[in-house]
């Protein structure tokens, strides 16, 4: 059974720092790219940063500069860094673990907010 669990949400004040942390059980980690995804309401879930299995990142306009995705394959973990927050970055963020024509999961989701 595949499971994602997302923890480190919350609530923050516009200038602070939070890390989002995605455990991931019942795929091979280390094959799988994974990524933060946020929902803010009313609004489409949005790539927000990803991480190849070979550890090359990708990171949403918005975030790039204040957010740092990694991973850490002995703990089967994603992270997301999330530093200078501004109220626009509430939002529910999902994790996903993807691999080509193999596998696509995601997490529960954890909300974050953002006061001004």
């Amino acid at each position: 059974q595949v499971q994602l669990v997302e923890s480190g949400g919350g609530f923050v004040q516009a200038g602070g720092s939070l890390r989002l942390s995605c455990v991931a059980s019942g795929i091979l980690f280390r094959l799988s790219a994974m990524g933060w995804y946020a929902q803010a309401p009313g609004k489409q879930r949005e790539l927000v940063a990803t991480i190849s299995s070979g550890g090359s990142t990708n990171y949403a306009d918005s975030v790039n500069g204040r957010f740092t995705i990694s991973r850490d394959n002995t703990k089967n973990t994603v992270y997301l860094q999330m530093n200078s927050l501004k109220p626009e970055d509430t939002a529910v963020y999902y994790c996903n673990a993807h691999r080509a024509s193999t596998w696509d999961y995601w997490g529960q989701g954890t909300q974050v907010t953002v006061s001004s």
